[in-house]
């Protein structure tokens, strides 16, 4: 599924493109998603008028008059034949594409959002202002999990993925087999700031494409080639002067299912 940045990024192009424009038809070609698409979706919102953008975790909010709001949740497939709904508007067209239906598309009162199941457990996003190293400490105080598994919990810091936790305690200098309550007061600033500093340089890139994901031009997320530790299994650490030979490199363990990638001499 995309992260943050990617949902950023397909977010601020969406935004781009069709700015305040009148929904004038929708047609729902497969509902069946990861939530099934309600029967009177498009009847719901057709005709409405975008009136603003949002994006919380890793979720796409587009506002309609009427006190209406569409959840998007994107996920990755760039073939013709799982496009699921198209919208026509007055600007343009958007088209839903999910080739493995892990995504959906809902509509909610825009007034309900928070309280909304997608939303109402949903952690602090990272640019919020609130959040800061003496939050993170106190959130991870009693946490007895690794620190890249807390940092993957979506109930403590939303919209942080895989590839952006492992590059985030790289930059840190932090191992990502700590358990979460062993963080100082200074590393817990630390990490704040490397995700910020991570998620910032990804969104510039336009996200990471791996596999299938596209911008939504049709172009790639550039980000990858960034990476410092994420898929780089055996490489050199792009920033320490660990020998090769002696360190053998970036490692790679699994962390609760998930492939986690690190620097041993650099990461404590």
């Amino acid at each position: 599924m995309p992260e943050l940045p990617e949902v950023e990024t397909i977010k601020t192009a969406i935004q781009k493109q069709l700015k305040n424009a009148q929904i004038l038809d929708v047609i729902v070609r497969n509902p069946n998603l990861r939530q099934k698409v309600p029967s009177d979706f498009a009847k719901a919102i057709k005709n409405k008028k975008i009136i603003g953008y949002q994006r919380i975790a890793k979720y796409i909010l587009i506002h309609l008059e009427d006190n209406l709001s569409v959840i998007i949740h994107p996920s990755l497939g760039v073939l013709q034949k799982h496009d699921h709904l198209v919208f026509t508007t007055s600007k343009g067209y958007m088209v839903y594409n999910d080739a493995r239906r892990f995504g959906l598309c809902l509509y909610v009162s825009s007034d309900k959002l928070h309280s909304h199941p997608l939303f109402k457990n949903v952690g602090i996003d990272p640019f919020d202002k609130k959040l800061t190293g003496k939050w993170l400490k106190q959130k991870l105080s009693k946490k007895q999990t690794s620190i890249k598994q807390a940092l993957l919990d979506q109930h403590i810091i939303c919209g942080i993925g895989n590839i952006y936790a492992s590059e985030s305690l790289f930059l840190a200098g932090i191992l990502p087999t700590r358990v979460a309550s062993s963080l100082t007061d200074k590393e817990c600033i630390v990490i704040v700031e490397k995700v910020r500093e991570t998620l910032n340089k990804a969104i510039l890139a336009g996200g990471s494409t791996l596999r299938d994901y596209q911008k939504p031009d049709g172009s790639l997320g550039y980000f990858q080639n960034q990476h410092c530790v994420y898929n780089k299994t055996g490489l050199p650490c792009p920033i320490c002067t660990c020998r090769l030979k002696e360190t053998g490199g970036i490692q790679k363990i699994t962390q609760a299912g998930r492939s986690t990638y690190f620097c041993a001499t650099k990461q404590r």
